[in-house]
C-alpha cells in the first residue's frame, strides 16, 4: 500500500506535550503512523492493531527493519477483540480511521476494507479510546472534515474534549478536506481551530507543510 498524505500529516502534526510512555495505533496498515512516532518520542511501548492478512505481514516487516524494532509490536486482531480484554491503558491512542461510508464496493476486497468505513465505524473507536486512554492521555484522527462536527459530538458523549483542531486544505482555492483532532479527558475553556494548507501550487509546498513534514521526507 501506498503511504498517503493524510498519514502524513497526522504521525507529523499528532501532540506529544504528555511524553507519552505507551502508544497504541489502530488500524496501523503497513505501520507509517507508528514508525513515525518512534522516530519522535521515546515511548517505551509502540502497540499497533491491524486486521487485514497482507497489511499485518507488511506492517511486521517494516517494524523489525527499523531502528526501533524492540519498541514495535503489531497485533493482528480486530479492534473488537482487542477491547474485550484489555491489558494496559495508553498514554496515545492514534488512528487514520477508514472513512469512506458511501454504499458501493470495489471488486478489490482489501481496499475496500481499508476504506470503508463499516470497517471501523467511529462510534466502535471512540469508545475503545474512552476504555484505553490513560488519565493523561491524548486521542489523535484524522478525518474528513464533513465529518468534524459528529465526531466531535461523538467524543464528547464519552468526556473525551477536543485540545487541538487543524483543518487542512490542499490548496489556497480548494475547500477544506480534512480535519486533524486531538482529545483529552478534560475541557479547554476556548479552542481556537488552525488551518493548514499544504500547496501553494502542484507540488510547490507551503513552508507550514514543509517544516511539519521534513523530518520524514528523504527530498522534501
Amino acid at each position: 500500500m501506498k503511504i498517503g498524505t493524510d498519514s502524513v500529516l497526522l504521525g507529523a502534526w499528532c501532540p506529544i506535550e504528555n511524553n507519552p510512555f505507551s502508544v497504541l495505533d489502530i488500524g496501523a496498515g503497513t505501520g507509517i503512523l507508528s514508525l513515525m512516532l518512534a522516530q519522535r518520542i521515546n515511548a517505551e511501548q509502540i502497540d499497533a492493531l491491524e486486521i487485514d492478512d497482507d497489511a499485518y505481514e507488511q506492517c511486521v516487516e517494516n517494524f523489525e527493519n527499523s531502528p526501533w524494532s524492540d519498541r514495535l509490536f503489531c497485533f493482528h486482531a480486530g479492534l473488537d477483540e482487542f477491547v474485550d480484554e484489555p491489558e494496559d491503558e495508553y498514554d496515545l491512542i492514534i488512528s487514520n480511521p477508514p472513512f469512506y461510508s458511501e454504499d458501493y464496493k470495489t471488486d478489490n476486497s482489501q481496499r475496500d476494507l481499508a476504506r470503508f468505513q463499516e470497517a471501523m465505524p467511529f462510534e466502535e473507536l471512540i469508545d475503545a479510546a474512552q476504555l484505553l486512554l490513560s488519565e493523561n492521555g491524548i486521542f489523535a484522527v484524522i478525518i474528513p472534515y464533513k465529518e468534524e462536527e459528529r465526531f466531535i459530538e461523538l467524543c464528547t458523549q464519552v468526556e473525551l474534549y477536543p485540545i487541538k483542531v487543524t483543518r487542512v486544505k490542499g490548496s489556497q482555492t480548494a475547500p477544506i478536506v480534512r480535519s486533524l483532532l486531538a482529545f483529552k479527558r478534560y475541557e479547554l475553556p476556548v479552542l481556537e481551530a488552525e488551518e493548514l494548507l499544504i500547496e501553494i501550487s502542484r507540488h510547490h509546498y507551503t513552508d507550514e507543510y514543509i517544516e511539519l513534514t521534513k523530518d520524514f521526507y528523504l527530498k522534501m
